[in-house]
């Protein structure tokens, strides 16, 4: 059902793998469009996306040998050298690569480059998966304001609304994923700790 929004290209407000996000249908421009006016955007911002697997990964970015490496290494569940306790100091990760040209500029603000994202979340994965595309996710939130920790009285907060509301209750997290550069994988940049 959540997927059918998508596919018909609405927005929706849900709990991501960090914190409550605004989603849609990764290559839909118009429902793109949308969600920069909910946040009050008025240029094209980048916007990551969350994927399901590598496969999918694969398809919308250009990734070599040793970027998949350092990926599989931070993403894969369960991977031998990733204890459980090192997953848990890191946190979620979503990496800038660079984009194939099969995303739309409305995505990516113009650049060549996208964040991207594979949740620990097996109700984000079978969203993705049901959609059969990358889904945008960015903060709920206002632009220049704190992201929410919850769904409830979102009028307060915002001029125009998502399509459809997930409401997963307050947030267990309240801050968005780390955010690495490994575009050029022998000088890796942490943008966001």
């Amino acid at each position: 059902m959540i997927a059918d929004y998508l596919k018909r290209g609405q927005v929706l407000a849900y709990p991501t793998d960090t914190i409550y996000g605004l989603g849609c249908d990764a290559l839909n421009a118009e429902a793109i469009k949308r969600i920069n006016k909910i946040k009050g955007e008025k240029r094209a911002k980048p916007l990551l996306i969350l994927i399901s697997d590598f496969e999918m990964l694969k398809k919308y970015c250009f990734v070599n040998l040793e970027q998949m490496e350092y990926l599989k290494d931070i993403w894969e569940r369960p991977h031998p050298s990733f204890s459980l306790a090192r997953r848990g100091v890191l946190g979620p990760v979503t990496v800038i690569l660079k984009r194939r040209p099969n995303l739309p500029v409305e995505l990516t603000g113009g650049l060549n480059s996208i964040g991207v994202r594979l949740p620990d979340n097996d109700f984000l994965i079978k969203i993705i998966n049901g959609v059969g595309l990358p889904i945008v996710s960015t903060s709920l939130n206002k632009k220049g304001e704190k992201p929410l920790t919850n769904v409830k009285n979102l009028d307060k907060h915002f001029k125009y609304f998502p399509d459809l509301v997930i409401d997963a209750g307050e947030c267990k997290r309240t801050k968005p994923s780390r955010l690495v550069d490994i575009r050029d994988i022998k000088n890796i940049k942490v943008l966001r700790k």
